[in-house]
């Protein structure tokens, strides 16, 4: 284990940044300020303006275009898992394209199939938050089918109905989010089938450019109060 504490220390630091920017940006006040909390508050007002609205079907289009989009990813993260599958199977041929290399960045076939298998449980949590994400999409065209008639608006049962179809869009959204932030650093982990200095260096870059698309980018700064 002494050889490797480099990795360790690498794969460590990749989860922990994983780990601490998503309760940051789900759990803190800081992260209410965030451009993901900035469009809850906008899902909200869309399920209060349905109310006065007899015809949906505009609605229910741009609800059909958020379950498409789920569902691209979805599938995108079966492949993904298909592809690291078949780079775990080629272990042999992999460690010989890298003995080719004018610098020597051959790792040991256990240690080589370790980064594989850790990419490949990546995908497999995205796909899991992009299905559960896609199911919830779902509910929430059934709830803005069941939404009360503009007549209605002021009723008791209206503001019930707002209030459990904006919660469950919120969900909706929080799991895609995460689905996300896994393909995210996904791409940072690539970097430690190079070097664990190079996972250091690509997990810091990912979490530097996730946060400023939160918390400093031109969307944020448009979805401003």
């Amino acid at each position: 284990m002494g050889a490797y504490w480099v990795d360790i220390a690498a794969v460590a630091f990749f989860v922990v940044e994983w780990l601490a920017y998503g309760f940051t940006l789900e759990h803190t006040a800081y992260g209410r300020d965030s451009l993901s909390a900035r469009m809850n508050a906008y899902r909200e007002v869309w399920v209060r303006n349905m109310l006065d609205r007899e015809a949906r079907m505009v609605d229910m289009q741009i609800m059909a275009s958020l379950q498409n989009g789920t569902a691209f990813f979805a599938s995108t993260s079966l492949i993904a898992i298909g592809g690291g599958l078949a780079l775990l199977r080629a272990t042999n041929d992999a460690l010989a394209v890298l003995r080719e290399l004018p610098v020597d960045l051959t790792p040991s076939p256990a240690l080589w199939e370790i980064k594989c298998v850790g990419l490949i449980l990546i995908f497999i949590y995205a796909f899991f938050k992009f299905a559960w994400s896609y199911r919830l999409f779902n509910y929430v065209a059934i709830l803005l089918g069941a939404m009360p008639p503009s007549s209605q608006r002021d009723t008791a049962e209206a503001e019930a109905h707002v209030m459990r179809t904006t919660r469950l869009f919120e969900a909706a959204g929080r799991h895609f989010n995460r689905g996300q932030r896994a393909f995210f650093f996904a791409l940072g982990y690539l970097g430690w089938f190079v070097s664990p200095w190079l996972l250091l260096a690509t997990t810091a870059l990912v979490v530097v450019v996730t946060w400023r698309r939160q918390f400093a980018s031109n969307a944020w700064r448009a979805m401003g109060s």
